[in-house]
């Protein structure tokens, strides 16, 4: 929510102003009213709210006055004017002071809808940017640039830190707060349009064991909230930021909606890992179905994490390319971070199902069930499909069985045929889409990950660059 405050030195402009917009629908919340315009900038000085709105001609302190002094504060604070004075002069020095408008009052009421949707529209995009800039300095070595773009990391060197992830079934979470007990020190920063960070800092380190009712799914479109460990160096904010997302995951395996503390337990992994890097060696893939079938109750059992996920991924991966190469080399049998596997596959169940069919694909190497041509025929649909669906969430699973082949065969064919993987084909065509809204639009980039298929701003942020060698931001900017 944006808050907001009126300043007014007659109480019934100021009831005009609030009776007048339909503050929520759009996002805002007022959170002050003043007569004084000395008590307001007290306020002002210690809660630095988003928006004012102030009349122009007060006693004492005028609306002009107002926004100088806020700006010699250094404050980060927008201002719309309100005035019973229609002369261009007062208008034109508003404006140059930096107010977002002029409004006569009493408010003309069919100014009142358009004015509203102005201000969110500039709200969401400043919102945008200022996100944008502390993303890219939250997980940067130098970490003085994010101490320039907010005064909550001026003083942490004995401070704890820890760091929540909140993700939501849909886009935004429709204002749902989440309360954090008696925790003094939080910033919230959105980490794209279906998750939010927090940061938590305290110079006690019991106040951080983060204590959340489940009730707070109840009513609410949250699907998951991960907390990370605690620290007290700002330089492991990345280790944190990676922690909660880990733990925020957790649905990645259940897909039930809960509460998630990092927890590693990589090593109770290990036993699946020999057991399938023996059966592959010895050829006994007769016993891999049995395996991956013990292990999705091992995972569950024992409410193994996302990072166990990873680790038996990259692990198998690693056994498997390295008995078969040859045969598999034209699979995506790629080490993968978290984010990538979950780019990759819809849930824990689908990663399984695909590395069984690669033990089924080995089994029967063989095995021409299919004519090329019919092949050839329903991959060329496929790719048709995928040109004008990028923007949905694309899992190969799901287009193995909608165009009748093999997961194992597919992969083939995106190798041979376009001499790509189908995740490289897919998240070429999201960056190309990308880079074109850059260039021809005024969109946020977080609307435009959004657009071309990203709901984490984090992870699109990091492919752009890795595809594109500069981030989104600087992209814009070049």
């Amino acid at each position: 929510m944006y808050s907001v405050i009126i300043v007014d030195d007659e109480p019934w402009a100021i009831k005009g102003i609030r009776n007048a917009f339909n503050w929520h629908q759009y996002g805002f919340e007022i959170i002050g009213q003043f007569t004084s315009a000395h008590k307001a900038i007290e306020f002002i000085s210690e809660e630095s709210p988003d928006l004012v709105f102030t009349d122009i001609k007060m006693p004492d302190i005028s609306g002009l006055d107002l926004m100088r002094m806020t700006k010699d504060m250094g404050l980060d604070v927008d201002f719309v004017v309100v005035s019973g004075f229609a002369e261009f002069t007062y208008a034109q020095e508003a404006i140059r002071y930096g107010a977002l408008d002029y409004c006569l009052k009493p408010l003309d009421i069919e100014m009142v809808d358009p004015l509203i949707e102005k201000l969110a529209l500039h709200f969401s995009k400043k919102r945008s940017i200022r996100n944008n800039l502390i993303l890219e300095a939250l997980t940067a070595p130098d970490k003085s640039d994010l101490k320039s773009l907010t005064p909550f990391f001026d003083s942490t060197s004995d401070d704890y830190l820890r760091v929540v992830i909140v993700y939501s079934d849909s886009e935004k979470m429709d204002g749902q707060a989440i309360k954090f007990g008696d925790i003094g020190h939080i910033f919230e920063v959105e980490f794209g349009s279906r998750k939010t960070l927090y940061i938590l800092k305290s110079d006690k380190k019991s106040e951080l064991d983060v204590q959340l009712d489940a009730a707070i799914f109840t009513g609410s479109n949250i699907k998951s909230i991960g907390i990370s460990s605690i620290s007290t160096n700002i330089d492991q904010m990345a280790k944190l930021i990676k922690e909660s997302d880990l733990a925020a995951s957790q649905t990645f395996l259940n897909e039930e909606k809960g509460i998630f503390e990092y927890e590693p337990k990589l090593s109770l992994v290990n036993s699946f890992i020999d057991g399938i890097a023996s059966s592959v060696i010895e050829k006994k893939f007769e016993d891999m179905n049995d395996i991956i079938q013990k292990m999705k109750y091992f995972f569950s059992f024992h409410h193994l994490g996302m990072g166990e996920v990873v680790y038996l991924w990259n692990q198998v991966v690693s056994s498997l390319v390295g008995t078969y190469y040859e045969e598999l080399k034209d699979m995506e049998l790629d080490f993968l971070n978290y984010s990538e596997l979950k780019e990759r596959f819809e849930n824990f169940e689908s990663l399984c199902s695909f590395l069984n069919d690669i033990f089924i694909y080995l089994k029967q190497l063989n095995d021409q069930s299919m004519h090329e041509n019919d092949k050839n025929a329903y991959f060329t649909q496929m790719v048709k499909y995928i040109d004008n669906h990028y923007q949905d969430e694309l899992y190969l699973k799901d287009l193995s069985v909608k165009f009748l082949i093999n997961q194992v065969y597919c992969c083939q064919l995106f190798k041979k045929v376009l001499g790509k993987t189908f995740s490289g084909y897919v998240t070429d065509l999201r960056i190309k889409k990308a880079c074109e809204l850059l260039k021809s639009t005024e969109l946020s980039i977080e609307e435009i990950a959004t657009k071309v298929g990203y709901f984490d701003y984090y992870y699109f942020n990091k492919v752009f660059k890795k595809h594109c060698g500069i981030t989104p931001t600087k992209f814009r900017k070049s």
